[in-house]
């Protein structure tokens, strides 16, 4: 989950071209980065814990031949950095693999180093010695790897640089006799290069200047933040996590409880959330999808975007898309922070398995972190329910890189798999909004509702006078482009696929999709907020997310009653690894947060008296 770029060329590169390769690889991920460059004849690697446009900044004269980067979005440990050598072989990688233990077992070699980049030079050096060439090293690594690969792999021994790709996330372009590379097309073209093509399974094989002079290797800068926590787990801690069952009246028909907000029961004791639901399953003609899409087909190329978390919605959609619509996707990844490397595994897998080219735009995670740190400080000191959304808002710029990602690929249509049972109208009517049955969208529009909306949030916050930092900005921006930002070309695939529970998890298990290890849903397990609020909810509430999607079930009569009542009591148990993941990686403590939370009224108590 990174962003590799390079030039391969008789003379030395272009230092401007080089800038503007780094700062587009940049956008996939800043959190690390490196550099491999030929200077006096020898082969150098510098890493650093910090941006690459940094990096670069302080780089020197470098001979001609090859000069090459990462910059990446921390994943699968912080212990190594990229460029990862092995056996004399380099190695830029884009993805994550997957199954990288199992390979080391297959190979019969040891890891030396936490990274899993490290088994592909293993792979090549195996490869090599066993009389294999330089063009096979791209077959090989394939062959064993699961998950996104996306790479380029230096031999200075024999003189050679193999590019090649499982998913398609690299592209090569040609300029000033020199071949340039870079994890997406748009840089290439953005430079003016000519016969910008894809980089697939059978790869391309570079002459770079011969070396057999070991590495120069410098390590630059100290990480102050841990962007990925260590997760020390401990009984004690878990023990302060409590599961109370509430003594709540629910509805008759599905299962949602007297704390929900705006909830009646008639005289049959059903609730004006079931009187008043209409359906949301029910599928349009197919026909109709493949008439609309039809125009933005292309004969080469890829011709949709499909948002994509890594979630089982969003990665059922792309296998929809793929297998049953017959699009050429590309995905689109935001990540702010909050996806887990489970999540980000699935995302590897998936696109790997499906063969799509995965787009990734990177916050400053560190960042984003920050502001919900401070503005989950500000709750704290005057618990609001009403209030908890605002820890997610963060996430809402994913929107407004949609935009940006269709204006880079040239590619208008974007196709959604938004789950349409996902409507949470608790979340806003916690705040004072009143739920609004016609709404036919799982997100609000509008900017009348969003200024209303606003305006209780307003009041609320001068409660706590912390919530006035400066992630204000980011906060009513990413809303902004959310609710209110006019949008074009887009569909939602599961207008004209049922959305079906089983059916979805059955599909995804066909790709080997990652579970949590800590649940039994397959709901939100990549997002590292998920658990933490619906923690709240229920301690306070009495019921979470959960509650309001099996009684959306139930209304669709996809289960019954007594099936949703029994997994929501299963699901609704704290789980305790991901809020220490969470707490952890906005450097929260974890008890004192937790205490707080559980020293909150409950609502039930409260309607009892």
């Amino acid at each position: 989950m990174c962003g590799i770029f390079g030039i391969i060329s008789p003379s030395v590169g272009s230092r401007i071209d080089l800038e503007q390769l780094s700062t587009h690889a940049k956008q996939r991920g800043q959190d690390s980065s490196g550099l491999l460059f030929l200077s006096g004849g020898r082969y150098q690697v510098q890493r650093a814990d910090f941006q690459i446009t940094q990096l670069l900044r302080g780089l020197g004269k470098y001979d001609a031949g090859v000069i090459a980067g990462h910059s990446r979005l921390i994943t699968n440990g912080l212990g190594d950095n990229q460029p990862v050598i092995r056996d004399g072989i380099c190695v830029l990688h884009n993805g994550i693999i997957v199954n990288h233990e199992d390979i080391w077992a297959q190979i019969g070699r040891t890891p030396q180093q936490q990274i899993d980049t490290e088994v592909i030079p293993a792979i090549a050096a195996q490869h090599l010695a066993s009389g294999g060439d330089v063009a096979g090293i791209a077959g090989r690594v394939l062959g064993l790897c699961r998950g996104i690969v996306a790479c380029a792999v230096a031999v200075p021994e024999l003189g050679k640089l193999c590019l090649f790709s499982n998913n398609g996330s690299l592209y090569t372009g040609s300029k000033n006799g020199g071949v340039y590379f870079s994890s997406e097309s748009y840089p290439l073209t953005t430079l003016g290069c000519t016969n910008v093509v894809q980089v697939l399974t059978e790869g391309v094989v570079l002459d770079i200047p011969r070396s057999t002079d070991s590495y120069e290797i410098s390590n630059k800068g100290s990480r102050k933040t841990n962007l990925i926590p260590s997760l020390p787990l401990s009984s004690t801690e878990e023990n302060i996590l409590v599961y109370k069952q509430h003594a709540i009246r629910r509805c008759t028909k599905c299962i949602l409880p007297e704390t929900m907000p705006y909830i009646r029961f008639n005289a049959e004791g059903v609730c004006n959330y079931c009187d008043n639901y209409r359906s949301r399953t029910k599928a349009k003609p197919r026909e109709e999808l493949f008439k609309l899409v039809e125009p933005f087909r292309r004969a080469k190329g890829n011709d949709c975007i499909v948002p994509f978390s890594g979630g089982r919605d969003s990665c059922y959609a792309l296998h929809l898309v793929v297998k049953e619509l017959g699009m050429k996707p590309v995905t689109f990844t935001y990540d702010w922070g909050m996806v887990t490397d489970l999540g980000r595994r699935n995302i590897s897998r998936m696109s790997a398995e499906m063969g799509v080219e995965n787009i990734i735009v990177a916050a400053d995670i560190a960042k984003k972190r920050d502001n919900i740190a401070k503005n989950l400080r500000a709750w704290l000191k005057s618990p609001h329910l009403g209030m908890i959304s605002i820890l997610t808002a963060g996430d809402k710029h994913f929107f407004r890189y949609v935009e940006t990602i269709k204006q880079q690929t040239q590619i208008s249509l974007n196709l959604w798999g938004i789950n349409p049972l996902e409507v949470t109208h608790f979340k806003a009517g916690f705040l004072g909004v009143p739920p609004d049955f016609e709404e036919n969208r799982v997100y609000r529009s509008g900017a009348m509702k969003q200024l209303r909306y606003q305006m209780l949030r307003f009041g609320a916050m001068l409660r706590s006078p912390g919530y006035f930092n400066d992630s204000l900005w980011d906060t009513l921006s990413g809303e902004y482009f959310r609710s209110i930002a006019s949008k074009t070309d887009f569909f939602h695939v599961f207008d004209y696929w049922t959305w079906e529970e089983n059916a979805v998890n059955d599909c995804l298990a066909q790709y080997d999709w990652e579970l949590a290890p800590d649940t039994s849903t397959t709901w939100r397990i990549g997002d590292g907020t998920a658990a933490f609020y619906n923690y709240i909810y229920y301690t306070v509430a009495g019921f979470t997310e959960h509650d309001t999607f099996r009684s959306n079930q139930i209304r669709e009569g996809q289960m019954s009653r007594e099936e949703a009542l029994a997994l929501v009591d299963d699901e609704n148990r704290p789980r305790y690894p991901n809020i220490k993941w969470y707490l952890d990686a906005v450097g929260m403590d974890f008890a004192d947060t937790i205490r707080t939370v559980n020293s909150i009224p409950r609502l039930s108590e409260e309607l009892a008296t």
